[in-house]
């Protein structure tokens, strides 16, 4: 292979704080003959050195792309101010809802500007609750992050795992509760598992230690289920599960409350799973099967009267609720507990000895309650439109727990007693905002192809639709993942200032069950595209905004979404946020846990007819010379989710290819990964870079209070 270099070198940038910019210069990226063949076609990869995140050269790319975006950044006169409201806004006070184990009551809490929740504990709810893992005393600048905890049924022991820099690589360390001093416990290499606690121990999934520079970016293959017993090294850990046979799966383990079964999950994509168990008691017997048809979602919700109750969409796209004979098993013998719906059944939990079914109505929350035997007992009441979360209680206790929240008021945390049927407030925040001063439309519009798609739109009660107001559209449109009201201090300086907040919700997620979701896959994923256009152009024509007042935002499945719609129609929108997004269709499947996403969008490489597909809408290989909006990419330095080159590879092409006077630019945070635990500090420092980059492309200098 011939290496073709252009030395990369800086130029220095230049932008006046009027809304009247000169061309920007930018760093020149060095090109490299690479190319791959893809069924006779030959395609050129020419930063495909930028792939390499620990070569000196890629580091010196980052510092350069960030020394033009900070500048540029730095001259917007509004963007103090912008931070130091976010930082008004989000400082409340936060406290998540209580879950019960043995006979202690756990929750976290925020003071309010703390980068990492605290997680507090209690006898009993009206004594005074005492930190028992303070996270931000982990590190200094708050980039270690609790990822996950799990207590052991005694409630005696404090399983907490640890993501450092934002990374998806987990350590597992264990507190004794009652003294609340660590043991010697110490596990690593542990990713996509939780801790499930048996006897005096606790199951988890691991893989073999990578080799040293590989570690965010290679391929994750062969994960493995250990038992580990308390007191021993993790080397003496016994190995329960491995299959050699599929490098590429994953592998989630759970325990039953009574300790009697343990549950086995296979996943070869990131939905759907085949599932196993068998009794913990017996090592000598193999895992059961349950089902090995892994396109359906199969989870046990707990086991009752020698039955084990499952959550599904097997058989039902839109979720039900079976009942699996332990002793036989196979899914002719399922029976319906909780047959399926008009709307999508989106979880099912146990408590107060009834069924807690919680659906999505046009995504948002309903909640029925309903006897064990799955008829109807009575709808449980909620304030509004918004989302119902975390409802936890006992199965056998009348006490429990759930929270709601909106798209413009926070996180309420409620009691509810299943003998009197009535919720109270357990903790409702304070903040400095006022929801009273807004409202939340639901609106539906008609996509490409005569399909019905709802969209959320956010806005102050005095807005007038005369066409020339800020608006922001956000969508993700995949993996089954659905967007319900939900409640963000982030936005709040957006709608203080006369922003629409939009949030479609596109097909590809779980919305409307299995169907809307597969609608949005593979061969169907341009639907996803022309979903979010015909969104745009809703907005537009019902005079919510124009052309030059609209910005695109998404993260993840969402940023290639962005730059995909960006690409084909560049003429709707103002700016584009492309965020830790998968930028390289035909390459996204070669680092870390890419391989599990085939299942929504298929691979280059598994026919001729996919490989065309996905050329044909992946944004690297589809930017062209002609005019784009604003465009700033945010990634990570520690992402090992969707690895950064993917927003390296995507910026060099469009700084190159680009000839307008838009700014082009990326945002790359260091020490941080994919978006999950990056310590508030960041957050704030972050979303006052977005939202005056939004705010100056648009040419409006917002009236911050």
């Amino acid at each position: 292979m011939n290496r073709l270099i252009i030395p990369l070198f800086y130029c220095s940038i230049m932008v006046s704080c009027s809304n009247e910019r000169t061309k920007m210069n930018y760093p020149i990226s060095k090109k490299v003959d690479t190319t791959d063949t893809y069924f006779k076609t030959t395609v050129a990869d020419p930063y495909r050195w930028l792939e390499d995140d620990n070569s000196e050269e890629t580091k010196a790319w980052v510092k350069e792309q960030n020394k033009v975006t900070d500048e540029f950044l730095n001259t917007i006169p509004f963007k103090a101010k912008i931070k130091e409201r976010l930082t008004e806004v989000w400082n409340y006070p936060k406290v998540g809802v209580p879950f019960k184990k043995g006979d202690l009551y756990f929750h976290y809490r925020n003071d309010g500007l703390q980068n990492q929740s605290v997680l507090y504990v209690q006898s009993n709810l009206e004594d005074k609750a005492r930190v028992l893992l303070d996270p931000n005393k982990l590190s200094e600048d708050g980039t270690v992050a609790l990822a996950n905890i799990s207590v052991s049924n005694d409630s005696k022991y404090l399983a907490y795992l640890i993501a450092r820099s934002g990374s998806d690589w987990n350590e597992v360390f264990v507190k004794d509760i009652a003294t609340g001093k660590d043991v010697s416990d110490h596990l690593k290499w542990i990713k996509f598992s939780v801790v499930s606690w048996y006897k005096d121990g606790f199951f988890y999934a691991a893989y073999d230690v990578p080799k040293t520079g590989t570690e965010l970016s290679n391929t994750n293959e062969y994960h493995k289920v250990y038992y580990h017993k308390l007191g021993n090294k993790q080397a003496e850990d016994e190995l329960i599960y491995q299959d050699s046979n599929f490098p590429k799966r994953l592998y989630g383990v759970s325990v039953t409350d009574d300790e009697k079964y343990l549950i086995l999950s296979a996943m070869s994509a990131s939905h759907g799973n085949a599932l196993y168990f068998k009794e913990v008691e017996n090592k000598s017997d193999d895992f059961k099967m349950i089902t090995d048809e892994l396109n359906f979602e199969h989870h046990i919700i707990d086991d009752v009267n020698g039955s084990l109750l499952m959550y599904t969409n097997n058989g039902a796209p839109k979720y039900r609720l079976v009942s699996v004979d332990v002793n036989n098993p196979s899914k002719e013998n399922w029976k319906n507990v909780i047959a399926e719906k008009e709307n999508v059944l989106s979880s099912v939990k146990l408590a107060g000895g009834k069924l807690v079914a919680t659906y999505m109505k046009d995504a948002y929350s309903k909640i029925e309650i309903l006897n064990m035997n799955g008829s109807f007992d009575y709808e449980f009441e909620l304030p509004g439109i918004g989302t119902s979360g975390a409802f936890s209680g006992k199965k056998d206790e009348m006490t429990a727990f759930y929270s709601f929240e909106s798209f413009t008021s926070p996180e309420i945390a409620y009691k509810y007693n299943f003998e009197s049927k009535k919720s109270e407030v357990f903790y409702q925040p304070k903040i400095n905002f006022n929801p009273e001063d807004f409202i939340t439309e639901q609106k539906f519009y008609t996509s490409k192809d005569g399909t019905k798609i709802p969209m959320f739109i956010i806005h102050k009660k005095s807005l007038e639709l005369n066409g020339n107001n800020p608006c922001l559209l956000y969508g993700y449109g995949g993996f089954n993942i659905s967007l319900t009201p939900y409640f963000t201090p982030r936005r709040l300086v957006w709608l203080e200032n006369g922003g629409v907040y939009v949030v479609a919700n596109l097909r590809g997620g779980g919305e409307f069950g299995e169907d809307w979701h597969q609608a949005g896959t593979k061969l169907n994923k341009q639907n996803v595209f022309d979903d979010c256009i015909s969104a745009a152009e809703f907005l537009i024509e019902k005079k919510y905004t124009n052309t030059s007042k609209l910005a695109l935002k998404g993260g993840s499945n969402g940023g290639l979404l962005v730059g995909a719609v960006i690409n084909q129609r560049p003429d709707l929108f103002k700016v584009a946020i492309p965020e830790v997004g998968v930028m390289d269709m035909l390459r996204y499947h070669k680092f870390t846990i890419g391989w599990a996403w085939a299942g929504d969008y298929g691979t280059s490489e598994e026919s001729e007819e996919m490989f065309k597909y996905l050329y044909n809408y992946s944004p690297i290989h589809n930017i062209e010379n002609k005019d784009y909006p604003a465009v700033m990419v945010t990634t990570a330095d520690h992402d090992d989710r969707v690895v950064p080159a993917h927003s390296f590879k995507y910026m060099a092409t469009l700084q190159e290819k680009y000839q307008g006077s838009n700014p082009v630019v990326i945002r790359i945070e260091s020490n941080a990964g994919h978006g999950a635990g990056m310590p508030t500090s960041k957050q704030i420092e972050e979303y006052a870079d977005i939202w005056s980059f939004i705010f100056y492309n648009m040419g409006i200098d917002p009236d911050i209070k």
